[in-house]
């Protein structure tokens, strides 16, 4: 159906190079194929064609996002929400942008406009606390990814956040277990992400046999399946 797409907007922008929503269309194609360099192109044609649609805008920082161009995604999602400061969602998608471009600085300003807008806003009560995360202000971290996991209690992304506000704050203990309950639950990148984590903070608490645990994969995921690793 893509392919389809790309073969009928190839025939209108031949006919009618200026036809923004055909630039738009072809550019949701290309992004479904993978093909992200050149779905970029095609929205920033669409942009620059009707710079006022919101939709084009939205759709080159989704690509942006995806090529890794979080700065220039981050600069959209402002764009954005200068335009309609309620939009919530835009000011979160911001400091989540910042953060992936090393901004954390701004990402965390970013997100505590979105808190003061709604501060029932998950999405926005996680972006503070990995932005102060990010930032190593365990003060104001552990507060923030403890609300974000009251507001959706149970969520993967909120438990690594307090996990690692909880190991910023020096409570070792605390953010082991969870990392450990994290890494027996999730799977794929995610699961790997958090056992990094787990095996970091084992050896920085570890004497030398659990530093030589950690030094063999196998046997240290299989000990911390099974619950018998602590850190004190």
């Amino acid at each position: 159906m893509d392919e389809e797409v790309l073969r009928r907007t190839e025939a209108i922008l031949a006919e009618r190079p200026g036809d923004d929503a055909a630039h738009e269309a072809r550019a949701r194609a290309l992004l479904a194929l993978g093909r992200l360099e050149e779905a970029e192109a095609d929205a920033m044609d669409a942009v620059r064609l009707d710079p006022d649609e919101v939709r084009y805008r939205e759709l080159l920082a989704e690509i942006q996002s995806g090529r890794g161009e979080h700065a220039d995604a981050a600069a959209e999602y402002a764009r954005l929400a200068r335009r309609d400061p309620r939009q919530v969602a835009w000011t979160v998608a911001e400091a989540a942008e910042r953060i992936e471009a090393a901004e954390a600085g701004k990402g965390v300003e970013a997100a505590r406009r979105a808190v003061r807008l709604d501060p029932g806003n998950f999405d926005a009560q996680l972006a503070l606390a990995r932005g102060l995360i990010h930032l190593g202000d365990a003060a104001a971290a552990l507060p923030a990814a403890s609300r974000a996991s009251d507001l959706r209690p149970g969520d993967a992304t909120a438990r690594e956040a307090l996990a690692d506000a909880l190991w910023l704050s020096a409570r070792e203990p605390a953010a082991f277990d969870e990392f450990s309950a994290l890494a027996n639950e999730l799977a794929g990148r995610d699961r790997e992400r958090v056992l990094a984590k787990a095996r970091s903070l084992y050896r920085q608490r570890a004497g030398w046999l659990g530093r030589a645990l950690v030094s063999a994969p196998p046997i240290f995921e299989f000990a911390l399946r099974h619950g018998w690793l602590r850190v004190r």
